[in-house]
């Protein structure tokens, strides 16, 4: 949770890159991203070198004895100059070619991603102050931190998108109970809040078969984690946010779900979001599937309307609703009601929806 004290320190940070020149609120939170990542990885493997050494195993690396000096816990000593040079040259360029796979998620997405923090100074007064935020904040909190700085956004909401709280989240992903065997997806995926929720619980209910089992690891790291968004930032950070959650290759696309563009269906056992309600969207792009269940221009019906599709038969999906779904009396309304009731029994899906507050 990001208390009152940890917000005052996320609002410092942000007031270094403000006062050190970099004012567009996007590219300060993939700035701040960016380090916060750096950082993790680091932590990641001290983490893993202290298990090691109690287990007599050998630790996972992420930077060998030749990249000693691109973890965050040496070059944070650094001289301002030497932290900038190193960053710039060195530690960016490693985050940026961390996967071995060119065509996974987070390949393909830190492409276009650039250090952009433009002094030493500068660099090295946020690497101090985030060292110091990240001593109090627990990783499963980073959704939560994310989601606070995008409030801090001067449009955000305007689009529809609004922090999801995690208690909520955890709520929502116990009761749908994930297992080995589902394939999980969320359409609207922001900062992966849900599919990190699913992840804890499957490391927490499954832990000795994700210890075991090949293909239930294989199929953990590569196939089972799926998500959709169409905001560049959304994507980096759900990616960084998976990949620091021990999932290797989530599979996070650019994609607005709702469009005719979608050709999925039928592939998910689980789908879970609090999708984007954001008034209207051009007919002429939805999917034809979905306006042929409700004939409407409405996104929170729509998105209902589109997890149905993606479900297998047998599936389960928790969605988080504005009222109307469920009370609204437009023909629109009622047809989704219809499809709900008539064709989506507990022998096809299970669809919980949760009113917003």
């Amino acid at each position: 949770m990001i208390t009152g004290e940890l917000k005052n320190r996320v609002d410092k940070i942000w007031e270094n890159f403000w006062t050190g020149g970099i004012t567009n609120p996007l590219t300060v939170i993939e700035q701040f991203t960016y380090l916060i990542f750096i950082k993790s990885l680091d932590d990641k493997q001290l983490r893993s070198e202290k298990e090691a050494e109690l287990l007599g195993i050998e630790p996972k690396i992420i930077f060998d004895k030749d990249n000693e000096e691109l973890r965050w816990s040496n070059f944070k000593h650094f001289d301002s100059k030497k932290m900038f040079e190193i960053m710039s040259t060195k530690v960016f360029p490693f985050i940026k070619n961390l996967s071995n796979n060119d065509n996974s998620s987070f390949s393909i997405f830190m492409k276009d991603a650039n250090f952009v923090i433009p002094t030493p100074r500068l660099l090295e007064i946020v690497v101090t102050n985030i060292d110091q935020l990240m001593e109090d904040l627990p990783l499963k909190d980073l959704g939560d931190l994310y989601e606070y700085m995008l409030s801090k956004l001067t449009t955000a909401g305007t689009n529809g998108q609004f922090r999801t709280p995690r208690h909520i989240i955890d709520m929502m992903v116990k009761l749908v109970k994930p297992n080995p065997n589902d394939i999980v997806i969320d359409p609207a995926v922001g900062t992966a809040g849900f599919l990190i929720s699913v992840v804890e619980y499957l490391e927490k209910h499954y832990e000795n078969e994700l210890l075991t089992s090949e293909d239930f690891k294989n199929h953990f790291n590569n196939d089972m984690f799926n998500g959709n968004d169409t905001e560049s930032t959304m994507l980096r950070i759900s990616t960084m946010n998976m990949i620091l959650h021990d999932v290797e290759n989530p599979q996070i696309r650019y994609m607005d779900s709702l469009s005719n563009s979608n050709k999925e269906r039928e592939k998910y056992t689980l789908v879970l979001a609090n999708p984007p309600f954001k008034g209207t969207l051009d007919k002429e792009t939805t999917a034809d599937d979905l306006t042929r269940i409700t004939n409407t221009k409405k996104t929170e019906l729509l998105f209902v309307a589109l997890m149905l599709n993606l479900l297998k038969s047998g599936g389960r999906a928790a969605v988080i609703v504005p009222d109307g779904v469920l009370f609204g009396a437009s023909n629109a309304h009622k047809s989704l009601r219809k499809e709900l009731i008539d064709n989506n029994k507990a022998s096809r899906s299970n669809l919980y929806a949760f009113r917003s507050i």
